[in-house]
């Protein structure tokens, strides 16, 4: 295959725009509806991610006034495109695209860019919410990410390589079940849920780094956050699923991977109540950061 047409279907087919986004609705409608059930509500129908897409999209945009308009819209932009292109990266069965050498490192830059643009979007828009919920996120990020980098790098460390490919193959040990556990702390912090959805706290800073935006932008950002989800899922089903299993039963495995995943998630959510953010921040740096060493040393004993 033509190497320029292998990465236009990667990025806009699958793994990247287009199948994402069916596939990050599908699990944003399970999310809801499973919330639903556990609350004895009915929940939506599985369309329901799609229409609030395209009611935001038909929405009027209203810039607040002295904000510069190029970063209003840039940083939704980016945000998306971002996202897009770490999806593309991902050894997933189907993914026209080769590995390279690296792309581990360049996969985690892209993963991080939404966040970045999210904090930068909460203070550039003059809103005391957007800053509010723009400096929480900042903290989170340097709270979630402590395991969630430590387990990437113990992969990355045990396998010998940064080649998302091959840490696709390493067989499964200890290392791996430690990485697991670090990886999935960072879950519900990574995807705003509770008890960690202190950034966008809808009781206390309305909608956080997103108050101020409207319209195609913000459906631009809710687009990034729900590729993300995707992004997430499809990593750990690579680092932790794919060394045990191959052929069609990859397919079936990642799918119940997929929906304990969000069952877990959805569960804990629907559990807890949401931590203070000195709370969020101790929990990371004390099991986060626990999690994350015990994958480390493990990385260097076995």
């Amino acid at each position: 295959m033509n190497l320029w047409l292998a990465y236009l279907i990667a990025l806009l087919l699958w793994p990247g725009l287009i199948g994402a986004t069916l596939l990050g609705w599908l699990y944003m409608w399970f999310i809801r509806k499973l919330s639903a059930r556990f609350q004895g509500r009915q929940g939506p129908p599985f369309y329901q991610p799609f229409f609030d897409f395209i009611k935001l999209l038909g929405k009027e945009n209203i810039v607040p006034a002295g904000i510069n308009r190029v970063l209003y819209y840039g940083l939704p932009i980016l945000s998306l495109v971002s996202i897009v292109f770490a999806l593309a990266l991902i050894p997933v069965p189907g993914n026209p695209i080769q590995s390279f050498p690296g792309d581990l490192i360049v996969f985690i830059y892209l993963l991080e860019t939404p966040a970045l643009c999210e904090i930068l979007a909460g203070f550039s828009t003059r809103s005391p919410y957007g800053q509010v919920g723009a400096s929480r996120e900042a903290m989170m990020s340097l709270g979630y990410n402590v395991p969630f980098l430590a387990a990437v790098i113990a992969v990355a460390v045990h396998a010998g390589s940064y080649n998302l490919n091959v840490l696709a193959k390493t067989p499964l040990s200890w290392v791996s079940l430690a990485a697991a556990v670090a990886f999935f702390l960072s879950l519900p912090a990574r995807l705003k849920s509770n008890p960690f959805s202190i950034a966008n706290a809808e009781q206390e800073v309305v909608a956080g780094a997103h108050t101020e935006y409207s319209g195609i932008a913000l459906a631009l950002f809710e687009l990034s956050h729900t590729l993300e989800l995707v992004a997430m899922i499809n990593l750990f089903a690579v680092l932790f699923l794919s060394p045990i299993t191959s052929g069609w039963v990859t397919g079936v495995a990642y799918l119940l991977l997929s929906v304990l995943l969000i069952v877990l998630i959805t569960l804990i959510g629907n559990a807890t109540a949401r931590l203070k953010l000195n709370q969020a921040f101790r929990f990371y740096w004390r099991w986060g950061a626990a999690a994350a060493a015990v994958a480390i040393v493990f990385a260097f004993i076995f």
